[in-house]
């Protein structure tokens, strides 16, 4: 009878950062969310949340390991990120850190993929077919701590407009037809709405009044 090897930390796909979303068909958009990457592995009845570096944070995200082992799987990996929306429903990068020390309900899992259910290693399929199964297995309740992360189909250059007058992060394009790569990959890119960038500070003028 042969052994089944337990699941665990699988290194994320990431994104390549590009200046502008790419053009053509072939391409879902999601919004980026400005949150802490994470992996939930189920198995058993039980969930573990893993960073995108591999360290376990299932006790700082109890709430969201709690619901997922809830889910109606034998065995899962999802891929998502971590956040905290403010009023508006986007991601606060400060609130997040500040409900990790003060209020852990706040904090959302988005999920994006699905890497394995029910035994079936997912990631050699396409990315459109792995989400398809991932909308089922989350259904559609708005009041639970795991959320799905909607796509958005057509003109990614209106869609990362709309995104910016909204002061969002930025977006992630994705191959609707790739397969999960672990590691830096040209299937996703990430568009940001704003520059980032180091320097120097050379002096402070004060106003004496």
């Amino acid at each position: 009878m042969s052994r089944v090897e337990p699941l665990g930390f699988i290194p994320p796909q990431l994104p390549t950062l590009t200046d502008q979303p790419p053009e053509g068909e072939g391409w879902i958009h999601e919004v980026k969310h400005d949150g802490y990457r994470t992996l939930l592995v189920i198995e058993r009845g039980k969930a573990r949340a893993y960073t995108r570096q591999g360290h376990d944070w299932s006790e700082r995200y109890r709430g969201i390991v709690e619901a997922a082992a809830n889910l109606r799987c034998r065995t899962a990996i999802l891929d998502g990120e971590v956040i905290v929306q403010d009023e508006r429903g986007a991601s606060d990068f400060e609130a997040l850190q500040l409900a990790l020390r003060f209020w852990p309900g706040r904090l959302i899992f988005y999920a994006f993929d699905l890497l394995h259910l029910d035994g079936k290693d997912l990631r050699q399929r396409p990315l459109l077919e792995r989400r398809t199964k991932l909308k089922a297995l989350l259904g559609k309740d708005l009041a639970s701590p795991l959320q799905y992360s909607e796509e958005f189909v057509g003109d990614a250059g209106a869609f990362f407009t709309a995104c910016a007058k909204h002061e969002l992060e930025g977006i992630v394009s994705k191959l609707a037809n790739s397969r999960y790569r672990s590691g830096r990959s040209k299937a996703w890119l990430k568009t940001k709405c704003f520059a980032e960038g180091e320097f120097i500070l050379l002096g402070i003028d004060r106003d004496r009044k």
